[in-house]
C-alpha cells in the first residue's frame, strides 16, 4: 500500500472476527459472487486502517471499521482486501480468489500437488547435490512431511534428529521412531532429553520463559547431536508460510512478531549450514495434501496442530512429571472419544489443559478434592 502511494495507520477501531462489508461498486473480483448493494460476511483481523488510497484506486467495499475494505485499480488490475478471503468464515472468499487467479491474473488452474512434489524433489536434488542434510524431526505434520519429501529426493544423504523433550503427547515418541526408522527406513537419531528439559523447567511458571527455555535447550541438544554426526552442509526445516510471516516483520513495518519460539531458529548461522525448506510457501492444508501424496500415514498428516513447547504450555504454572503424565492420559482419552464419535477430522484443533486449580467432586460414595482439566473445544 505504501509503495503505491497510499497511507496505513494504526487505528483505535479494530476488527477481529466476523464482520460485514457493504458492496459499494462492482469490480472484476465480484463476478458471479458479489454484487453492488449487497451486504456480505467476512473475517477481519486488523488493528490498522487505510487512511489514504494510492492514486488510481477506488473503494469498492467498506465495513464499519474499514472504510476501504476492498480497493481496486481496474486499469492496472490491482486489488486490495482488508479481510481474510481464504478462510471458511468468509463464505464467498474462494470465489473472489478464483476470480483473481483465473480472470484477472489469467492462471489456468493446472497446478497439482503431485506436480509440486516432483518439482520440489528435483529442486532439493539440485540444491543439495552430493551434500548431507540434517533434519529436525518433531513428529508433527510439518517436519514429518519435510523429512519424507527430502528422503524421497536424496535418500541416505538425509539424517533426521528427533529430540524428545518429555513434553509430547502420549505415545508420540514411539510413533515417530516406528514410522520413520521402521516404516520409511530413514536414518534417525533419537535423543531422549526429557530429564534435561524437565529439570530446567522445574519451578518455571511464566509461559514465555517456558517457551524460551525449551527453544534454547532444543537448539543446544540438536546442535550436540548434529555435531556428533559431523560433515553436514544443510539443515532441513518444516517451515511453512505462516511461520515466515508470524516470526518476523519482513518490511520493518507495523506487523508484530507472533511466534517467539522456533525450534531451530539460529542454528544455521551457529553451525554454518544452508537451509533446506521445501514447505516454505505452503499452508497447513497443502502440507497435509503433500503428506498424503508421499504416503505418510493419516495418523500423522491428519494430526491436530501441536505447539512447539508441547504440554508445557498446556499446564499453566510449574510443571513436573506427575502433572505431565496426568495430562497425557486425559488428552489421550479426550481425543479417543472425539475419534470414536467421528468428529476428529471435523475439528481443527482439540486438546486438554490441566488447570492450576483443585475442585470438589464425587467418586463412588465419597467426596474428592482433586485437579481439574479443561477440554477444548
Amino acid at each position: 500500500m505504501r509503495a503505491l502511494g497510499g497511507k496505513v495507520e494504526t487505528h483505535e477501531h479494530r476488527e477481529f472476527g466476523r464482520a460485514h462489508i457493504e458492496i459499494a461498486e462492482d469490480c472484476a473480483l465480484f463476478r458471479g459472487a458479489w454484487s453492488r448493494g449487497h451486504r456480505e460476511q467476512v473475517w477481519m483481523s486488523h488493528g490498522d486502517r487505510v487512511t489514504a488510497l494510492p492514486p488510481g484506486f477506488r473503494a469498492v467495499a467498506w465495513s464499519e471499521g474499514a472504510p476501504f475494505a476492498i480497493i481496486a485499480d481496474e486499469g492496472r488490475r490491482l486489488y486490495g482486501v482488508q479481510f481474510h478471503p481464504e478462510v471458511v468464515h468468509t463464505p464467498h472468499g474462494a470465489a473472489l480468489i478464483k476470480n483473481f487467479t483465473h480472470d484477472v491474473a489469467g492462471c489456468k488452474g493446472t497446478w497439482t500437488m503431485a506436480g509440486f512434489r516432483d518439482l520440489e524433489i528435483a529442486r532439493i536434488r539440485e540444491q543439495v547435490g552430493s551434500g548431507r542434510v540434517i533434519c529436525g524431526l518433531s513428529g508433527g505434520v510439518d517436519s514429518s512431511v519435510a523429512a519424507k519429501l527430502i528422503h524421497d529426493a536424496i535418500g541416505d544423504q538425509l539424517t533426521c534428529i528427533f529430540v524428545d523433550p518429555g513434553i509430547l503427547r502420549s505415545g508420540e515418541a514411539d510413533e515417530v521412531v516406528k514410522t520413520f526408522r521402521g516404516r520409511f527406513n530413514i536414518r534417525l537419531v533419537h535423543r531422549d532429553a526429557s530429564d534435561l528439559f524437565l529439570n530446567a523447567l522445574a519451578g518455571v511458571t511464566d509461559p514465555e520463559v517456558k517457551r524460551k527455555t525449551i527453544g534454547r535447550l532444543f537448539i543446544e541438544v540438536f546442535e550436540e547431536e548434529a555435531t556428533k554426526l559431523g560433515g553436514a552442509q544443510f539443515l532441513a526445516q518444516g517451515t511453512l508460510y505462516p511461520d515466515v510471516i508470524e516470526s518476523v516483520s519482513f518490511t520493518g513495518g507495523p506487523s508484530v512478531t507472533i511466534k517467539s519460539h522456533h525450534n531451530v531458529g539460529g542454528l544455521p548461522e551457529r553451525m554454518n549450514m544452508q537451509l533446506v525448506e521445501p514447505l516454505r510457501e505452503l499452508f497447513k492444508d497443502e502440507v497435509r495434501a503433500l503428506g498424503r501424496e508421499l504416503g505418510i500415514p493419516e495418523a500423522i498428516v491428519g494430526r491436530h496442530p501441536f505447539p512447539g513447547p508441547g504440554l508445557a504450555i498446556r499446564i499453566p504454572g510449574a510443571i513436573d512429571r506427575e502433572k505431565l503424565d496426568l495430562l497425557r492420559k486425559v488428552d489421550a482419552i479426550y481425543l479417543e472419544e472425539i475419534r470414536n464419535a467421528g468428529l476428529y477430522d471435523a475439528i481443527w484443533q482439540a486438546f486438554a489443559v490441566l488447570l492450576p486449580v483443585r475442585t470438589v467432586g464425587v467418586m463412588g460414595d465419597g467426596r474428592t478434592y482433586d485437579q481439574a482439566c479443561a477440554c477444548v473445544p
